[in-house]
């Protein structure tokens, strides 16, 4: 059972994470011959107060 685990900065819309858990989906089933029914994706979303880069807090991501 394959487990797709995506941490990333929250702010995306629910479509845009359906259409990543979609797309992750079908890369496992192709990329290793999964069930699809097999296949989980996990996505934790970070405040962006909490996401450093560079020394810096990354901050809220506006307008997607």
């Amino acid at each position: 059972m394959p487990l797709i685990e995506v941490t990333m900065i929250e702010g995306r819309s629910a479509e845009q994470k359906a259409t990543l858990i979609a797309k992750l989906t079908d890369a496992a089933v192709e990329a290793v011959g999964a069930p699809i029914e097999t296949v989980r994706v996990c996505i934790r979303e970070i405040p962006g107060e909490n996401w450093g880069v560079a020394g810096k807090p990354k901050g809220p991501i506006k307008g997607t």
